[in-house]
């Protein structure tokens, strides 16, 4: 299922996550990698890679401004130890930035986000801070001064973990917010769709799922109760289908049904190229394979080239 989710959100914002067009990402490696820095082998100077394709190029395009006290020509200091250090607090002004904004990342710590070898030097760093700091000819406190090292294949589970939280994160606060609760009232107004139960957008009343979620069930019912009737009338393969409640995003869309009525909306020349081959009472997994086939077709149809797998 992890696996699944990280693939579905380095999907999403390789496509849709940069202000140049596509940039394909692997969480956590190029993240990680194209983050911060390049290392002259001549002279191991490290220098802050802001502006080329780093994840703060991703944060300005989502939200329209760059971190706090991070600039666009930002370097790293030329002592390792240092450049790790100075590293470490811009991760921390990162999820400090997105915790600002509404993001949930009780766990991740900004020494996840590094590279393998810079959380080791992160440790080093750590432990010679502290213990400078105290009586080091005590060696019991010198010993407890040591920070906990995760393993390798431990921190590399954990920093993957993290990377893919952080963007779903980001995700959460900067991109469904866009979502518009305007003319939200108006949705219901047409023909036959007041004896449709509402979804209320009040902030409280669900524990599932935000505002934001439920403007856009809300908009999924409005289009699939208008369109049922117009898309299969001349359906192939069954009677027009039953109204329905839109309620979440997983069970009430296996069918393909209400995703082919929001696409018909828009384009409704797919109507008899496409949709009226689709099963409207599914029964079977078959069924509902022959459905959300007929639907990703479409998509590439009007070049919706979004990567979504029946």
């Amino acid at each position: 299922f992890f696996q699944k989710v990280r693939t579905a959100i380095q999907n999403w914002f390789s496509l849709f996550g940069w202000s140049k067009g596509p940039n394909p990402i692997s969480i956590p490696y190029s993240l990680r990698r194209d983050l911060y820095k390049v290392q002259m082998t001549s002279s191991e100077i490290f220098k802050q890679k802001l502006g080329k394709d780093t994840v703060y190029d991703m944060l300005l395009h989502l939200s329209g401004q760059l971190l706090p006290g991070i600039t666009s020509s930002q370097s790293l200091s030329s002592d390792p130890t240092r450049g790790i250090l100075q590293l470490c607090w811009q991760h921390s002004a990162l999820l400090n930035f997105l915790e600002s904004q509404g993001a949930h990342l009780p766990y991740v710590m900004p020494e996840f986000l590094l590279e393998p070898d810079d959380y080791r030097k992160w440790i080093t760093a750590e432990t010679f801070l502290k213990v400078v700091f105290c009586d080091v000819t005590n060696l019991k406190i010198w010993s407890d001064m040591h920070l906990f090292m995760l393993e390798k294949s431990v921190f590399e589970k954990m920093s993957k973990r993290a990377w893919t939280d952080l963007l779903l994160q980001v995700y959460k606060v900067l991109v469904l917010p866009r979502v518009s609760s305007h003319n939200i009232s108006d949705l219901f107004d047409s023909e036959g769709m007041q004896s449709m139960p509402r979804i209320k957008s009040e902030p409280l009343s669900s524990n599932i799922y935000s505002t934001h979620e439920r403007i856009i069930l809300t908009w999924l019912n409005k289009h699939y109760e208008k369109n049922r009737k117009i898309v299969w009338k001349n359906c192939q393969k069954g009677e027009i289908p039953p109204m329905r409640w839109i309620i979440n995003f997983d069970r009430d869309l296996l069918d393909g049904l209400v995703l082919a009525a929001q696409l018909a909306a828009y384009c409704p020349y797919l109507i008899a190229t496409h949709f009226v081959r689709m099963y409207t009472t599914p029964e079977t997994p078959e069924q509902c394979l022959h459905n959300c086939l007929i639907f990703v077709d479409a998509m590439h149809a009007v070049s919706l080239a979004i990567d979504i797998k029946v």
